[in-house]
Protein backbone atom coordinates (compact mmCIF):
# COMPACT_ATOMS: atom_id res chain seq x y z
CA UNK A 1 0.00 0.00 0.00
CA UNK A 2 1.62 3.20 -1.22
CA UNK A 3 1.51 6.37 0.84
CA UNK A 4 2.52 9.96 0.13
CA UNK A 5 3.05 12.52 2.90
CA UNK A 6 3.11 16.19 1.92
CA UNK A 7 2.47 19.50 3.60
CA UNK A 8 -0.78 21.13 2.43
CA UNK A 9 -0.18 23.78 -0.22
CA UNK A 10 -2.19 26.47 -1.96
CA UNK A 11 -3.48 25.46 -5.43
CA UNK A 12 -0.36 23.30 -5.99
CA UNK A 13 1.42 22.54 -9.26
CA UNK A 14 0.77 19.36 -11.25
CA UNK A 15 3.62 17.39 -9.64
CA UNK A 16 1.71 17.54 -6.36
CA UNK A 17 -1.32 16.03 -8.06
CA UNK A 18 0.80 13.39 -9.73
CA UNK A 19 1.80 12.24 -6.25
CA UNK A 20 -1.89 12.16 -5.29
CA UNK A 21 -2.61 10.12 -8.42
CA UNK A 22 0.01 7.54 -7.52
CA UNK A 23 -0.93 7.20 -3.84
CA UNK A 24 -3.34 4.79 -2.19
CA UNK A 25 -3.27 7.04 0.86
CA UNK A 26 -2.25 10.70 0.81
CA UNK A 27 -1.47 12.28 4.17
CA UNK A 28 -1.53 16.04 4.49
CA UNK A 29 1.37 16.78 6.85
CA UNK A 30 -0.53 19.52 8.61
CA UNK A 31 0.90 19.46 12.14
CA UNK A 32 4.52 20.29 11.32
CA UNK A 33 6.05 23.75 11.56
CA UNK A 34 4.76 26.41 9.18
CA UNK A 35 7.28 28.02 6.84
CA UNK A 36 6.18 31.39 5.50
CA UNK A 37 8.69 31.23 2.63
CA UNK A 38 7.22 28.05 1.15
CA UNK A 39 4.13 27.00 -0.82
CA UNK A 40 1.77 26.70 2.15
CA UNK A 41 -0.02 29.99 1.43
CA UNK A 42 1.07 30.96 -2.06
CA UNK A 43 1.51 29.82 -5.65
CA UNK A 44 2.22 31.28 -9.05
CA UNK A 45 0.09 32.05 -12.11
CA UNK A 46 1.05 33.08 -15.66
CA UNK A 47 0.18 36.63 -16.72
CA UNK A 48 0.94 38.86 -19.70
CA UNK A 49 3.51 40.64 -17.50
CA UNK A 50 5.20 37.43 -16.40
CA UNK A 51 4.79 35.00 -13.52
CA UNK A 52 2.84 36.44 -10.57
CA UNK A 53 2.39 35.25 -7.01
CA UNK A 54 -1.00 34.71 -5.44
CA UNK A 55 -0.41 34.89 -1.69
CA UNK A 56 -2.88 34.30 1.13
CA UNK A 57 -2.06 36.67 4.01
CA UNK A 58 -1.86 34.96 7.38
CA UNK A 59 -2.13 36.27 10.92
CA UNK A 60 1.25 36.47 12.59
CA UNK A 61 3.06 38.12 15.44
CA UNK A 62 6.55 38.65 14.18
CA UNK A 63 8.66 35.51 14.06
CA UNK A 64 6.14 33.50 16.08
CA UNK A 65 4.42 32.29 12.93
CA UNK A 66 7.56 30.29 12.14
CA UNK A 67 7.05 28.20 15.28
CA UNK A 68 3.39 27.45 14.72
CA UNK A 69 2.03 24.19 13.25
CA UNK A 70 0.45 24.58 9.83
CA UNK A 71 -2.98 23.54 11.10
CA UNK A 72 -2.98 26.43 13.59
CA UNK A 73 -2.24 29.15 11.05
CA UNK A 74 -5.18 31.48 10.38
CA UNK A 75 -5.74 33.56 7.28
CA UNK A 76 -5.80 37.32 7.79
CA UNK A 77 -9.41 38.19 7.00
CA UNK A 78 -11.10 37.30 3.72
CA UNK A 79 -10.51 40.31 1.46
CA UNK A 80 -7.70 38.37 -0.22
CA UNK A 81 -10.22 35.81 -1.47
CA UNK A 82 -12.12 38.35 -3.56
CA UNK A 83 -8.82 39.67 -4.91
CA UNK A 84 -7.60 36.19 -5.89
CA UNK A 85 -10.90 35.34 -7.58
CA UNK A 86 -10.86 38.63 -9.50
CA UNK A 87 -7.23 38.11 -10.49
CA UNK A 88 -7.90 34.61 -11.81
CA UNK A 89 -10.85 35.89 -13.84
CA UNK A 90 -8.83 38.80 -15.24
CA UNK A 91 -5.74 36.75 -16.11
CA UNK A 92 -7.44 33.61 -17.41
CA UNK A 93 -10.73 34.96 -18.73
CA UNK A 94 -9.55 34.27 -22.29
CA UNK A 95 -8.24 30.79 -21.51
CA UNK A 96 -10.02 28.12 -23.60
CA UNK A 97 -11.62 26.33 -20.65
CA UNK A 98 -11.85 28.99 -17.97
CA UNK A 99 -15.65 29.14 -18.26
CA UNK A 100 -15.80 25.45 -17.33
CA UNK A 101 -14.30 26.29 -13.94
CA UNK A 102 -15.64 29.81 -13.34
CA UNK A 103 -18.37 28.47 -11.06
CA UNK A 104 -15.80 26.61 -8.98
CA UNK A 105 -13.73 29.78 -8.64
CA UNK A 106 -16.78 31.73 -7.45
CA UNK A 107 -17.76 29.08 -4.89
CA UNK A 108 -14.23 28.47 -3.64
CA UNK A 109 -13.44 32.09 -2.91
CA UNK A 110 -16.90 33.17 -1.76
CA UNK A 111 -16.47 32.29 1.94
CA UNK A 112 -13.12 30.64 2.71
CA UNK A 113 -12.65 29.17 6.21
CA UNK A 114 -10.36 30.91 8.66
CA UNK A 115 -7.77 28.13 9.13
CA UNK A 116 -5.33 28.13 6.20
CA UNK A 117 -5.01 24.33 6.11
CA UNK A 118 -8.78 23.84 6.03
CA UNK A 119 -8.94 25.95 2.88
CA UNK A 120 -5.90 24.54 1.08
CA UNK A 121 -6.72 20.92 1.91
CA UNK A 122 -10.35 21.23 0.81
CA UNK A 123 -9.43 22.90 -2.48
CA UNK A 124 -6.71 20.32 -3.18
CA UNK A 125 -9.14 17.44 -2.69
CA UNK A 126 -11.69 19.13 -4.94
CA UNK A 127 -9.10 19.75 -7.65
CA UNK A 128 -7.94 16.12 -7.46
CA UNK A 129 -11.54 15.01 -8.02
CA UNK A 130 -11.85 17.39 -10.98
CA UNK A 131 -8.77 15.71 -12.46
CA UNK A 132 -10.36 12.31 -11.98
CA UNK A 133 -7.96 11.20 -9.23
CA UNK A 134 -10.65 9.82 -6.95
CA UNK A 135 -9.13 6.51 -5.87
CA UNK A 136 -6.87 8.09 -3.24
CA UNK A 137 -7.83 8.21 0.44
CA UNK A 138 -6.98 11.48 2.18
CA UNK A 139 -5.95 11.90 5.80
CA UNK A 140 -4.36 14.55 7.98
CA UNK A 141 -1.30 13.74 10.08
CA UNK A 142 -2.88 15.70 12.94
CA UNK A 143 -5.57 13.02 13.10
CA UNK A 144 -3.09 10.19 13.64
CA UNK A 145 -1.56 11.11 16.99
CA UNK A 146 2.01 10.26 15.99
CA UNK A 147 5.19 11.66 17.52
CA UNK A 148 8.86 11.84 16.62
CA UNK A 149 11.04 13.99 14.40
CA UNK A 150 12.16 13.97 10.77
CA UNK A 151 12.46 10.46 9.30
CA UNK A 152 11.26 8.77 12.49
CA UNK A 153 8.04 10.76 12.36
CA UNK A 154 7.47 9.94 8.69
CA UNK A 155 7.83 6.26 9.48
CA UNK A 156 5.42 6.62 12.41
CA UNK A 157 2.84 8.13 10.05
CA UNK A 158 3.38 5.32 7.54
CA UNK A 159 2.94 2.68 10.22
CA UNK A 160 -0.20 4.40 11.49
CA UNK A 161 -1.86 4.12 8.07
CA UNK A 162 -0.52 0.63 7.35
CA UNK A 163 1.69 1.65 4.43
CA UNK A 164 4.20 -0.73 2.89
CA UNK A 165 5.62 1.80 0.44
CA UNK A 166 6.50 5.50 0.65
CA UNK A 167 6.67 7.74 -2.41
CA UNK A 168 8.48 11.03 -2.03
CA UNK A 169 9.49 14.04 -4.05
CA UNK A 170 13.11 14.05 -5.27
CA UNK A 171 14.26 16.93 -3.05
CA UNK A 172 13.71 14.78 0.05
CA UNK A 173 16.78 12.73 -0.86
CA UNK A 174 18.82 15.42 0.86
CA UNK A 175 17.44 14.68 4.31
CA UNK A 176 15.61 11.33 4.38
CA UNK A 177 17.47 8.57 6.21
CA UNK A 178 16.89 5.73 3.77
CA UNK A 179 18.31 3.10 6.11
CA UNK A 180 15.50 3.62 8.58
CA UNK A 181 12.94 2.74 5.92
CA UNK A 182 14.75 -0.51 5.24
CA UNK A 183 14.80 -1.30 8.96
CA UNK A 184 11.05 -0.62 9.14
CA UNK A 185 10.35 -2.85 6.15
CA UNK A 186 8.88 0.03 4.13
CA UNK A 187 9.88 0.51 0.50
CA UNK A 188 11.19 3.97 -0.38
CA UNK A 189 10.77 5.44 -3.85
CA UNK A 190 11.20 8.87 -5.40
CA UNK A 191 9.06 10.39 -8.12
CA UNK A 192 10.66 11.78 -11.26
CA UNK A 193 8.98 14.94 -12.51
CA UNK A 194 8.94 14.88 -16.30
CA UNK A 195 5.76 16.19 -17.89
CA UNK A 196 4.75 17.06 -21.45
CA UNK A 197 4.49 20.67 -22.55
CA UNK A 198 1.00 22.14 -22.73
CA UNK A 199 -0.21 25.41 -24.31
CA UNK A 200 -0.08 28.51 -22.12
CA UNK A 201 -1.60 31.93 -22.77
CA UNK A 202 1.61 33.84 -22.31
CA UNK A 203 5.24 33.03 -23.17
CA UNK A 204 7.71 31.90 -22.04
CA UNK A 205 6.52 28.43 -21.07
CA UNK A 206 6.72 27.72 -17.33
CA UNK A 207 5.83 24.20 -16.14
CA UNK A 208 6.00 25.00 -12.43
CA UNK A 209 2.86 27.08 -11.93
CA UNK A 210 -0.44 26.28 -10.23
CA UNK A 211 -2.55 23.39 -11.52
CA UNK A 212 -5.22 25.98 -12.33
CA UNK A 213 -3.15 27.12 -15.30
CA UNK A 214 -3.24 23.59 -16.74
CA UNK A 215 -6.98 23.17 -16.06
CA UNK A 216 -7.94 26.52 -17.57
CA UNK A 217 -5.82 25.82 -20.67
CA UNK A 218 -6.58 22.13 -21.34
CA UNK A 219 -9.85 21.35 -19.54
CA UNK A 220 -10.73 17.67 -19.39
CA UNK A 221 -7.46 16.82 -21.15
CA UNK A 222 -5.46 18.03 -18.13
CA UNK A 223 -4.86 14.51 -16.72
CA UNK A 224 -3.09 13.58 -19.97
CA UNK A 225 -0.41 16.10 -19.07
CA UNK A 226 0.04 14.46 -15.67
CA UNK A 227 -0.77 10.76 -15.99
CA UNK A 228 1.51 10.30 -19.00
CA UNK A 229 4.55 10.72 -16.77
CA UNK A 230 6.53 7.52 -16.12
Amino acid sequence: MRCVILQPSYIPWRGYFDLIRRADVFVFYDDVQYDKRSWRNRNRIKTAQGTQWLTIPVKSRGAQVEHTPINEILTDGDRWAKTHAATLKHVYGRAPFFDDYAGWVDRTYAAPPGPLADFTIATTIELAAMLGFTQTRFLRSSELGVTGKKTDRLIAVLRAVGATSYLSGPSAKDYIEAGKFAEAGIALDYIHYDYPVYPQLYPPYDPAVTILDLLFMTGSDAPKYIASAP
